[in-house]
């Protein structure tokens, strides 16, 4: 089992940058599939990014393809969402999950984190 815990969020004018780290819990997270997904009010959760155990495999929702970047590190337990050229329409609450079988079904979420982006 994994707990994570997401951090990063905030405030942020159009054109703007964050960068959101989730920090996981437990001895295997190196074979765990990791991914960011997000929920703004009134729409459905949606799936942002994934990244392989590795690092060596990543996926991108094409709303965000070119602008957010999901990285990890294995030896600190976790995995980042660099998120530049923010958009209104990216603010939303963004939880970070975590599977060892796949990154089509996650088991394991995070309680998430806030990102509003300005206008």
């Amino acid at each position: 089992q994994v707990r994570l815990v997401e951090s990063g969020g905030g405030l942020v004018q159009a054109g703007g940058s964050l960068r959101l780290s989730c920090a996981a819990s437990g001895r295997t997270f190196s074979r765990y599939f990791m991914g960011w997904f997000r929920q703004s009010p009134g729409k459905e959760r949606e799936s942002v990014a994934a990244i392989s155990w590795s690092g060596g495999s990543t996926y991108y929702a094409d709303s965000v393809k070119g602008r957010f970047t999901i990285s990890r590190d294995n030896a600190k337990n976790a995995v980042y969402l660099q998120m530049n050229s923010l958009k209104p329409e990216d603010t939303a609450v963004y939880y970070c999950a975590a599977d060892q079988r796949s990154w089509y079904k996650f088991d394991y979420w995070g309680q998430g984190t806030q990102v509003t982006v300005s206008s």
